[in-house]
């Protein structure tokens, strides 16, 4: 039995602690982001409105551009075990003064709002400390192996919050209790990822990084410098920017149709949870018996066609068959490529930048441009919206849904460009010290 648990999920002897605990704080946090998360966007639909969900988007990632920009100031200065222990309690925090916020009744759509922000704080800040983390205590043979691994137990996390979130409103009536109680559960959940933190990875070994006194602006500007200099990873950045815009208006476009056809707010968190329970339980079995398998097939540099590919399959689907099937089966074809293949080959593509400078370098993929790329999405639906809603009331969506199309295929012709470039950026100075390493590791199978 155990060789067969060792061949079904490729865990090697010695590693089974290190892939629980790993795999056990990203389950965690991931059911405090869906319990959160779920009810923040039925909330504010409701308190707030459709459209007005491209402010909330935009003012989300405003905040975390500011958070990203503060990692980069810390991350690889300190150390990261210490960091992922302190955003930790800052989350116990932060949900103790949202339920204060609830309990002073102060307007709905603020609240809702804050607490979306707040959700997408715990989707982007914690796995971000989390994956260079991970990346320094695993070597770039084990991260190809085990991140799908790791990355999947993430999944379960968001079954059990998708099934929370589903249960808890009849649950709370009937035993007449406040809904925004279910937000002490994350105080409590952030409570046990920190002693998970502190008692799991006591005795991980942990690569140490190289610290040298840089100034603040040397410190943001290390990962833009990094990317510009090295052609792999700035054909990368180009692709992952257009696909961030490309999933924002894909997104937008679901939560239009399906608002349409959902419009009673119990019956939207209802379709919202089902449709969240769906998606995951597909992209947990991917994630955890595929998506290594794919990118093995593949190779690691051929994976990141997968995302483009079916970002241009869903908005080909939107434009030629408008409705509420399109709308989810393109979200959900886009979320598939996303979070299983594309999320494990770009971590392991981090891999390869030297540990010193992999936290900058982590920070500007997974947060600038995800902020970027989010915000100009918003920024292109809204004046679409704007000017549609007045010209063309019934047709406006075919035209941001044009600009997804044109983004992806922009994002497959960078992507195509970065694998001619893929060997050559390996001699690259910036990776050199890395290189040595990897060269070898990359190509033997344990």
């Amino acid at each position: 039995m155990e060789n067969f648990s060792s061949r079904l999920f490729r865990i090697r002897s010695g590693e089974t602690g290190i892939v629980l605990t790993l795999g056990l704080l990203l389950l965690i946090n991931s059911v405090a982001l869906q319990v959160s998360g779920i009810a923040a966007v039925s909330g504010f639909l409701e308190e707030g409105g459709t459209n007005q969900i491209l402010i909330v988007w935009g003012v989300d990632y405003l905040f975390i551009l500011l958070t990203a920009a503060l990692q980069t100031l810390i991350i690889d200065r300190f150390n990261r075990l210490t960091l992922l222990k302190g955003i930790s309690l800052a989350f116990m925090l932060a949900f103790v003064i949202l339920r204060l916020m609830f309990l002073l009744r102060l307007p709905g759509w603020l609240n809702y709002s804050v607490q979306y922000i707040l959700s997408e704080q715990q989707l982007v800040a914690f796995p971000l400390i989390f994956w260079v983390l991970a990346n320094d205590v695993l070597d770039l043979s084990q991260s190809k192996r085990l991140f799908p691994l790791i990355a999947g137990m993430s999944f379960i996390g968001k079954l059990a919050g998708i099934g929370i979130a589903l249960i808890s409103p009849d649950l709370f009536s009937r035993l007449m209790v406040a809904p925004e109680e279910m937000l002490i559960f994350n105080v409590v959940l952030y409570l046990i990822v920190y002693l998970l933190i502190t008692t799991g990875l006591r005795n991980a070994k942990i690569r140490q990084t190289q610290q040298r006194r840089e100034t603040v602006a040397e410190t943001l500007t290390e990962g833009w410098g990094f990317i510009r200099e090295v052609p792999s990873f700035r054909y990368l950045m180009l692709a992952l920017l257009a696909l961030t815009v490309c999933d924002t208006i894909i997104e937008f476009r679901f939560i239009v149709v399906s608002k349409a056809v959902f419009s009673a707010p119990a019956d939207y968190q209802r379709f919202y949870s089902l449709y969240r329970l769906g998606v995951n339980l597909a992209a947990f079995a991917m994630q955890t018996f595929l998506t290594s398998r794919l990118i093995d097939r593949l190779t690691l540099k051929n994976a990141f066609l997968v995302l483009p590919l079916a970002a241009l399959g869903s908005a080909l689907w939107m434009i030629g068959l408008p409705g509420l099937a399109s709308g989810v089966g393109g979200q959900v074809l886009t979320k598939l490529g996303r979070d299983t293949v594309n999320e494990s080959a770009r971590k392991s593509f981090e891999g390869l930048v030297p540990e010193e400078r992999r936290g900058r370098v982590s920070a500007f993929m997974d947060s600038y441009l995800v902020a970027g790329g989010t915000i100009a999405g918003c920024l292109i639906a809204g004046a679409v919206v704007l000017a549609g809603e007045r010209f063309m009331p019934d047709l406006y969506f075919y035209i941001y849904l044009a600009v997804v199309v044109l983004a992806s295929l922009f994002a497959l012709w960078s992507v195509l460009r970065m694998k001619a470039v893929y060997d050559s950026s390996l001699l690259n100075w910036r990776l050199k010290r890395r290189q040595r390493g990897a060269s070898v590791l990359d190509n033997l199978e344990f």
